[in-house]
Formats: structure tokens, C-alpha cells, sequence
């Protein structure tokens, strides 16, 4: 076999860091790959777009689904709901405007894009799953086109466009990145909720990471990271942020993955742990929020 690139500094040295299981669905194993040069890591090997819909072919795989199965979606859930309130106020504190034009890519079952339309804001969704689209169509009243529409939308028509969780699962992360710096207002910003795998709990758990999610996230980003990966689609990095729920969700499923005893009370307490420490260490965070503009110099397409 030939020596793997880096899909993002195109260094030929990337090596194999770990080998993980998925969890979810398949039971398969998928190696992950790390690049000397840039620090990259990304899932080596995985499924192309006809074949990665069976590794979302779950129940437990909620933000396809609005029904909480198992404590472990309750908490979820519970979760999402108390974060609905703050994403929106994240918004608007960046946009500096308290209503707009906003396109949710990744919008799943629609609660934050459905949110934004009770805050006054025009919003549009891009969903590629067909049961979470029409669930967030007729509950919210939304438009939520398919992935593949995404071209059709006019230039410059958005205020703000968030992906929660989207981005490590797209096979094509540059063209989405060129649509929106298309799709993005003059001084329009873009937020990007990511895993963070130089966090806290992903150097605790090693392979059994919740967040790894193989072969379903393909990139896997620290901030260092991310930042080469913004300034190459010509975008400016301009504040990060922590999610600070996601690391008590990601520990009880990573204490599960594990096969502990108890999975629920030890991910809460490890979970515990990391977010006070993270208090203090907050780009160790669990995940992150990214916010971005988009740089001047580039033509748009």
C-alpha cells in the first residue's frame, strides 16, 4: 500500500494513531491516521456516499429521531433543549442582529432552526436524512431542502450559517466550505460546532472516545486544526467557544463503550471532572465552537 496523504496539508506522512470500533451500528473496526507535519486526524478508509447511510441506520442515532430511547437520549434531549435558548443568543450576540436570514446545514429534526423561526429570524435547513426532514418540515413549518439543493440557493442570502455536530460527517468538507462563503452576507458569520480530539475527555477514554463516532465523522479537529482548515477556505477563525453539556453525554457513552460497570454514574463523574477542570483549560474542551468570517480576498464563485 502507498503512503496515505493528508487530506488537509497534503503531507505524505500520515501514520496510523488508533483503532476504533464502531459502536453504533456495524461493530467495525476503522483506523484513524494522524499527520506528523500538520497534526491532522482523520478516518482512514471510510465508507463513500452510497455506502455511509447504513452506518446511520439506527434508532439510537437521535438526531434523526425525536423519540428518547434509553436514558441515555433522555439526557440527550434534555440537553438540547436547554441548549436551544443559548445557541440562539450565540447568534444573535454574533450577527449583532436579533432577527436575519439563517440556514441550518445538518438540521436534523429541526428544534434550532425551528428556534430561530419563533425568534422572528427567515430561516432555511439543508438535511440529507428523508425522515428527519419531513419530521422538521410539518412540525416546524420550515423549508429543509436536501443537500444537493444547497447550489440553488441565491448568493449572498444569509445572515448566519450554523452547523451543531455537522461537519466531521461531510465527504466533501471544501465544497460546502465555497458554498458558504457564497452563501454568507457581507460580514455574514458562520458557527461550527466540532468534537474537539485534543480535549480532556478523547485523551482520557483513547480509542473508546465517544466522539470518534467511526466511520459516521470522518475529520476530526483541534483547534490548531481548525484553524489551518479555516484559513485554507480563505474564513477567519474569530472567537471559539465550549459546549460545555456535550462532555457529560460523550463520558457516560465512552464508560459504555468501555463496558463499565455502571456506565451512567461513572460517565457523570468523570464528565464532572473534565468540565470543571475545562473551566479553566477551555480548549480541552469536549467540543467547540468555532465562529468564522469570511475573508475579503477571495472571489466568490
Amino acid at each position: 500500500m502507498g503512503k496515505t496523504t493528508c487530506p488537509l496539508c497534503s503531507s505524505s506522512g500520515p501514520s496510523r494513531l488508533l483503532t476504533c470500533t464502531d459502536h453504533l451500528v456495524s461493530s467495525e473496526k476503522f483506523d484513524l491516521y494522524k499527520c506528523p507535519d500538520c497534526g491532522f486526524v482523520f478516518t482512514f478508509n471510510y465508507p463513500d456516499e452510497k455506502e455511509i447511510g447504513r452506518y446511520y441506520d439506527s434508532g439510537e442515532y437521535i438526531s434523526h429521531d425525536d423519540k428518547a430511547k434509553g436514558i441515555l437520549n433522555l439526557i440527550y434531549l434534555q440537553a438540547r433543549n436547554i441548549m436551544l435558548l443559548r445557541k440562539r443568543r450565540l447568534v444573535e450576540k454574533s450577527t449583532r442582529i436579533t432577527k436575519g436570514n439563517i440556514l441550518d446545514i445538518g438540521c436534523g429534526t429541526g428544534y434550532f432552526a425551528g428556534e430561530m423561526k419563533k425568534a422572528g429570524w427567515e430561516v432555511k435547513g439543508i438535511e440529507p436524512n428523508l425522515k428527519a426532514r419531513d419530521f422538521a418540515s410539518a412540525r416546524f413549518g420550515i423549508e429543509i431542502l436536501d443537500p444537493e439543493e444547497i447550489s440553488g440557493l441565491p448568493d449572498a442570502g444569509f445572515d448566519c450559517i450554523t452547523m451543531w455536530h455537522v461537519m466531521e460527517h461531510f465527504h466533501k468538507p471544501s465544497y460546502y466550505a465555497a458554498q458558504i462563503r457564497r452563501l454568507l452576507k457581507p460580514g455574514g458569520i458562520c458557527i461550527a460546532a466540532l468534537p474537539n480530539c485534543s480535549s480532556l475527555d478523547a485523551q482520557y477514554y483513547g480509542e473508546a472516545w465517544a466522539a470518534w463516532d467511526v466511520p459516521r465523522h470522518l475529520w476530526h479537529f483541534t483547534p490548531d486544526t481548525f484553524r489551518i482548515f479555516a484559513e485554507k477556505e480563505d474564513f477567519t477563525v474569530t472567537e471559539i467557544k465550549p459546549l460545555p453539556l456535550d462532555v457529560f453525554y460523550i463520558s457516560v457513552l465512552s464508560e459504555k463503550n468501555r463496558r463499565s460497570g455502571m456506565p451512567f454514574i461513572k460517565g457523570m463523574i468523570k464528565g464532572s471532572a473534565f468540565a470543571f477542570r475545562t473551566l479553566f483549560e477551555k480548549h480541552r474542551s469536549s467540543s467547540l465552537i468555532y465562529f468564522l468570517k469570511r475573508n475579503k480576498t477571495k472571489l466568490i464563485l
